[in-house]
């Protein structure tokens, strides 16, 4: 055989393969490259999003520490505003705080607009690592309202802005990402609740005794002349614990509190629920810790607004009204016998009085205070008085020797001072008698101070209390209808709260802010 022919295949053999080698080594090298470069894009977007994300705080740190909102007067009036619609206009055009060049600011006050495109507010920058990350900003106005806060008389501004900052990364390599999110203050009902306590420790409310809760309906048609109570719906709330003692013991509704776990309550370890036989019922099969819902923070009630003018506290100034007619001492307001002005055109028998009210401040802030007749220091009630709708301010309210409150007409609204005293409202004895309807806002006692208020429920006792810093108890059996908000509460008598369910779409608050519905997208 010829071999002569062969010659140079093994070169030929050897340069094919360095070939193919060569191009599996640079194609692992673009492939390598390929990876380096995606991880890098994905570390410099995320960057970059973190960066939007600090402007959307940045801008929302603003909007709730340092922006004031439009008012009722002022140099930035609601007036200037078109409310009605979403987004908010003004000129026409939609309400924008901006710190970023694709879009226009369009807001009444320069001055606000400077404030936003300031440093670190509107616009800013923050090291990430060997880059720089740039965030910019715009806010546009969503909606606008003014309500006006259960126990305040001045009207606030509720708005929801949305939020849109863009994240930029500049260099060999850039980066730019949009993220966006809503930040609103929600308008809630007060009296979300038979019973709230606000106080954040063990025991901050407890039942025992028998007491209980339910609800009614106020709007709907009476059984017997009476409403018709729901074994459901008596929801409770608190800061901190719920402490239950009794075998009759039961709260028909959920248990809603910021604390974790059922059990011995300690200041350390401060848990949602102690029960020692008592019972929490939400459902026909739902009971016990399945009716805890968790709040995702504590709930704040701003105190009332104290009265004005403060009621006096001069002994001169006391009422103790029992069954004379020189018991009023000649203070404005106070009457005897018939014939009551104010109270009840047809007069009350001998051995009642009446207490004219003044009229209720307005909801503005430049609105007269009370005055004159509904201002009165410290009544001690042994006799049967009668209330008629309008505001009182008073020092300290005592009933505990069988005397009887009587609401004739409503709303009465009994501002509490409470200076001097522990105990500033104290209804023990005859109770409270609403002849004003099943409608608890018919009744209103309002205190801002942190006394102890003993209150006793019966066949006709209908109002809310309100009362954020108070203790509370209640005391010898009978029926509160309505809703009470505490510090702290204690019910080891036996009492029963029925809470109307139509106060959810009375008294409204002011929530804390939100910030959510976040969304991102790569520009």
């Amino acid at each position: 055989m010829n071999r002569k022919n062969e010659k140079g295949v093994a070169l030929i053999l050897a340069l094919i393969l360095l070939l193919i080698m060569s191009v599996m080594v640079v194609s692992l090298m673009f492939v390598s490259q390929t990876e380096t470069w995606a991880s890098l894009n994905y570390k410099l977007m995320s960057q970059a999003r973190d960066g939007a994300e600090a402007g959307v705080n940045a801008a929302a740190n603003y909007l709730i520490n340092t922006y004031t909102p439009p008012q009722t007067g002022g140099s930035d009036p609601l007036s200037n505003y078109s409310n009605n619609v979403s987004p908010v206009t003004y000129s026409g055009n939609s309400v924008v705080l901006s710190a970023n060049s694709s879009q226009s600011s369009n807001y009444p006050l320069n001055s606000v607009i400077t404030a936003f495109n300031g440093n670190n507010v509107g616009q800013g920058s923050l090291a990430a690592g060997n880059v720089t990350v740039g965030y910019a900003v715009y806010a546009t106005l969503m909606n606008q309202e003014q309500v006006t806060q259960w126990g305040s008389s001045t009207p606030t501004t509720v708005q929801i802005w949305k939020i849109t900052s863009d994240g930029t990364i500049n260099g060999i390599r850039t980066a730019d990402v949009e993220v966006s999110a809503i930040l609103e203050e929600q308008v809630t009902p007060v009296f979300s609740y038979a019973a709230f306590a606000a106080g954040p420790g063990c025991g901050a409310m407890n039942f025992g005794g028998g007491g209980s809760t339910d609800s009614y309906n106020s709007t709907a048609a009476l059984s017997g002349g009476v409403p018709v109570i729901s074994s459901s719906g008596g929801n409770v709330g608190t800061n901190g614990n719920l402490a239950e003692n009794g075998s009759s013991t039961t709260i028909y509704g959920t248990l809603s509190t910021p604390r974790q776990g059922t059990g011995t309550c300690t200041s350390g370890n401060v848990t949602a629920w102690t029960d020692a036989s008592g019972h929490l019922t939400c459902g026909a099969s739902t009971t016990g810790s399945n009716c805890i819902v968790d709040l995702p923070q504590q709930i704040v009630y701003p105190p009332p607004a104290a009265p004005n003018p403060t009621p006096p506290t001069d002994s001169a100034d006391a009422l103790t009204l029992n069954n004379h007619a020189g018991d009023c001492g000649g203070i404005n307001g106070c009457i005897y016998g018939t014939g009551m002005h104010g109270v009840n055109a047809n007069g009350y028998p001998n051995g009642d009085f009446g207490l004219t009210p003044g009229t209720c401040p307005p909801a503005t802030p430049t609105g007269p205070a009370l005055s004159g007749p509904g201002v009165f220091g410290d009544i001690t009630v042994k006799g049967t008085v009668h209330l008629s709708a309008g505001c009182y301010n008073i020092n300290s309210l005592t009933e505990n020797g069988g005397g009887t409150l009587t609401i004739d007409s409503g709303p009465v609204i009994l501002n509490i001072a409470g200076t001097g005293q522990s105990t500033p409202i104290q209804l023990t004895g005859g109770g409270v008698i609403n002849n004003a309807g099943w409608n608890p806002s018919m009744l209103q006692i309002m205190y801002g101070g942190s006394g102890t208020i003993n209150l006793q429920g019966g066949a006709n006792a209908i109002g809310l209390i309100y009362a954020p810093s108070s203790t509370m108890s209640f005391g010898g059996g009978g029926t509160w209808y309505g809703s009470v908000i505490t510090g702290n509460m204690t019910d080891m008598g036996g009492a029963t709260i029925n809470y109307d369910v139509n106060l959810q779409k009375q008294a409204v608050s002011v929530g804390n802010w939100m910030l959510d519905s976040f969304t991102w997208k790569k520009n």
